[in-house]
């Protein structure tokens, strides 16, 4: 099966075509990073106004890429929510006109869903694993049982760990988007210059994580958090915030482990880009767990994730109907 997946939950216009849920046929990305960076963050009038200009060109585009003509699809799947609801509404209705035209099936996917099942397009993983979605918009530990059992264990109860990466970037005005940005500069820097602190929520938060306390310490109090001797340097700052930002997250992911006995682990979204990342996550490896995650291409909102989910309500006979509308809120999960 042949299915068409739309991504506009954001500033990215995605199209891509996947065959059997695994086989990326094409997967065309039309970033407007470019267009945004001028206010140093996504603007979401003028997201949904590009994704209204852009969108048919880049799905033609796929299918051009895939040597498939738009008869041959078999179901388009769009990213329903959540998201900017601007953004979310271009691509549905897009979608839904197109399917009905073609007489096939229209299927609204969840963004976090879609982020979680990437890496299983191209590296399958056993079911359960423990999933971990970073990214601008969400910071999630969570039980997938599979494609579409999502249990929640633990989230940012402030702000995600990709929006604080967007922040300090922003405040030292270091270029957008962010997370890019202070990975590489944190490359030639010191991770011990500034000692930032990390967040004391309680036993009843025990997988969740807050990055405000962070971002304010970084932009607001970093000399009071500077090593003897340390230079007040863009590279230090951003390795020493990378080596904290995710030092929070990864002491969460090994509770979690440990907590639900899970043996395998697998990452999503944009912030699982992050070199520093990638790299702790491997670690775990040396423990025992298996670990996965997307290649790069893959951890940024994309078409290829929603149409590799897509491919699975597919093929379990479930889809959508035309009453089916955008949504900008999380909707889809509970929190054990």
């Amino acid at each position: 099966m042949i299915v068409l997946g739309i991504e506009t939950s954001c500033d990215e216009c995605s199209a891509a075509v996947v065959r059997d849920g695994h086989e990326i046929m094409s997967n065309v990305i039309a970033t407007q990073i470019e267009l945004h960076k001028p206010y140093q963050g996504v603007v979401p009038e003028l997201a949904s106004r590009l994704h209204t200009e852009w969108i048919q060109q880049v799905v033609e585009a796929a299918l051009r890429q895939a040597g498939i003509t738009n008869k041959e699809l078999d179901a388009v799947a769009v990213t329903s929510r959540p998201g900017l609801l601007g953004s979310l509404l271009v691509g549905v209705s897009f979608a839904k006109c197109y399917a009905s035209a073609l007489g096939i099936p229209f299927i609204g996917i969840d963004h976090i869903r879609a982020h979680l099942y990437a890496s299983q397009i191209e590296t399958p993983l056993e079911y359960p694993y423990l999933g971990v979605l970073v990214s601008g918009g969400h910071t999630v530990i969570c039980r997938v049982d599979d494609y579409d059992r999502v249990d929640v264990l633990g989230t940012t109860i402030d702000d995600a760990i990709g929006e604080a990466f967007d922040k300090v970037a922003k405040f030292y005005d270091l270029g957008f988007p962010g997370g890019v940005v202070i990975d590489r500069l944190s490359k030639s820097g010191d991770p011990t210059a500034f000692l930032f602190p990390g967040p004391s929520l309680g036993e009843e938060h025990r997988y969740d994580m807050s990055y405000s306390g962070l971002k304010t310490a970084v932009i607001n109090q970093k000399d009071r958090f500077r090593k003897e001797g340390a230079e007040d340097t863009p590279e230090n700052i951003a390795a020493s915030f990378q080596r904290q930002a995710v030092g929070i997250l990864m002491k969460r992911v090994r509770l979690a482990l440990e907590d639900t006995g899970l043996k395998r682990v697998s990452a999503g979204g944009g912030v699982a880009a992050n070199s520093l990342l990638r790299a702790e996550l491997k670690e775990l490896e040396k423990s025992g767990y298996t670990v996965t995650f997307p290649s790069l291409k893959l951890c940024t909102d994309n078409g290829a994730m929603v149409a590799g989910l897509g491919y699975r309500y597919l093929k379990d006979g479930i889809t959508s109907d035309s009453h089916l509308s955008a949504s900008a809120r999380v909707t889809a999960f509970k929190k054990n």
